[in-house]
Order: C-alpha cells, then structure tokens, then sequence
C-alpha cells in the first residue's frame, strides 16, 4: 500500500521564511495529501501569504492557532509553554483525511525536491519506524554544516511520524521538551526514532536567533532538568557544545536554577528512567561517536 504524507506548519512572523518554504514543497516529486500553515498571530505577511498559496494549490490551507489567544504574553513563554505543538494539534484536528504519515514542519527550512519521497521511503522500508526525519544543516563561517546530535533525536524542524506512532505517544506534551518525551514513548510501544544519515536539510535560523543564544541554551538546561538527565551527562553535553559555541555554558545556569527552585519534572517515571539509562557512562562513547556523526542511523 502507498503511503500518503501530510505536513503541519505552525507559523509566527515567517513571511520571508514561508515564501521559500512553498517554493520548497511545490517542488518536490511526491506530493502530500495536505499542507496545513497554522497561523500563531503573526502581525506580518504570513497568513496573507499563506491564502494566497491556497488559493494557488488545493491541497493547502490556513488556519489560526488557538494558543495566540489562550497562552497571550511575549513569544518566549509562548514557546516554553508549547505554541508550536500547540499549532502543530489544531493542524492535525483539522485533516480531512487519515494519512499514513504526519510532518511538523517549521518554516524557516528547505530542502531537496525529493526529500519527502525519500523521507517516506523510510518508513516504507521499515515497518517499525514510528518517528524520522533529515540531518539539520546550518550555515557556519559561510558553510553549511551538519549539526550531529544523538541518532535517535529528531528535530523538530522536519518530525515526521507514523500515524500508529503518533497515536501511541499522543498526547503531545505541550512543553519546551515535547520532542524528547515522545521519542521515548515511541520507543517503549515498540518503534524506532532515527535520523537518516544521508537526507539532509537547510535550517535558515540558528538557536536563539529569535530569543537569544544564551536564553535558548538556559532553556535547554531547563528542559533537561524537566527530562530528568544525570547532571554527568549534562555536563558532558554542555562541554560539547560549548566547544563550539560557548554560550552553551548557560544550559548548567539553566539545569541548576530549575533544581534550586524545585522546578517539576517530567510526570512519567518510566520515561525518565529510560532518558537516564541512555545517559550511563556504558552509553558515552556511542553518544559521542554520534555527536560527531559517526554513529550508525539505526542507533536507538
């Protein structure tokens, strides 16, 4: 059976981003049964944007985000408390038709025309995938450089889910942290959660560009807090990315300062006994092989 792909896009103030985006996936030589762009009240071009490129493709459409009126306050607490998931539900609710594969996808990427056919491809290969997606490339000194992280992490720019799977981890944790917490409950219901090594994609905004690198890196801190990390691993995280960058150093302000102030954590005790496990010290070297991209795509 032909699997059949629809793609969410919660977007605030991303007329720029938007315009390339479509560009991207009018493009591509496997077409979606949909294309949702869920307005998060954006006070530039976005939705007009957006009812334009409707109006051009039929399976496109636009609509508005709840979490703009029900959380309110500045973009940042927005984001801690989960606007883009969210948006990312209000487009899933609003699917006319049950596809195969579900794809959050954020504004500000592009990619190859045959992206989401080989993405789809994937999980046609493997009955088992539950959660994938392209190795994220952002651009550095003038070189677009691939950001390795641990294989079994997808981002968030490019998620793409089995609908089994997203049914089996739903709901979504409407938190910073969301995308950590369903990988493991994708992996605990018996799927797998993985990048594919050679499908790659452009990111056209770094972290923090909008809130500020340290502020993003705190929040990582925060969120690995909430996750339920061993601080050794923390650290040695952080020092990773500090070498290259080295407000990363705010993720320990970040991770202490949500101990001190007996911040919670993640409810699911299973969850974070899991995260844990994955953290020992008999892990550190497959993590570190995969940080620096050296790790096998079926690493879990």
């Amino acid at each position: 059976m032909e699997l059949t792909y629809a793609r969410i896009t919660p977007a605030r103030n991303e007329a720029e981003n938007l315009r390339r985006l479509a560009g991207c996936l009018v493009r591509q030589t496997k077409t979606p049964q949909a294309w949702i762009i869920v307005d998060d009240g954006s006070t530039d071009d976005t939705r007009s944007i957006g009812e334009e490129l409707a109006s051009q493709h039929p399976w496109i459409t636009v609509l508005d985000s709840p979490g703009q009126t029900t959380l309110g306050g500045p973009l940042d607490a927005g984001r801690q408390t989960g606007r883009d998931v969210i948006a990312f539900k209000t487009g899933l609710a609003a699917l006319a038709t049950q596809p195969s594969i579900a794809v959050k996808l954020d504004a500000d990427v592009s990619f190859a025309d045959d992206y989401f056919e080989r993405l789809v491809g994937e999980f046609v290969a493997d009955a088992r995938l539950g959660i994938a997606g392209g190795v994220c490339l952002e651009l550095e000194h003038g070189e677009w450089m691939p950001q390795y992280q641990a294989r079994s992490h997808v981002r968030g720019a490019t998620r793409a889910y089995r609908w089994e799977c997203l049914v089996d981890v739903s709901p979504l944790v409407e938190r910073l942290g969301w995308d950590g917490i369903d990988e493991v409950k994708a992996v605990l219901t018996g799927w797998s959660a993985r990048n594919i090594d050679d499908l790659f994609f452009f990111h056209h905004r770094r972290l923090g560009a909008r809130d500020g690198a340290r502020r993003a890196w705190e929040s990582q801190g925060e969120i690995c807090w909430f996750l339920g990390y061993r601080f050794s691993y923390l650290l040695f995280k952080t020092l990773f990315r500090a070498s290259r960058d080295r407000t990363a150093l705010a993720m320990i302000r970040g991770f202490l300062g949500a101990a001190v102030q007996r911040k919670p954590r993640y409810g699911d005790a299973e969850v974070r006994r899991y995260i844990r496990g994955q953290q020992s010290f008999l892990h550190l070297p497959r993590r570190a092989r995969e940080a620096f991209g050296r790790g096998s795509a079926t690493s879990s």
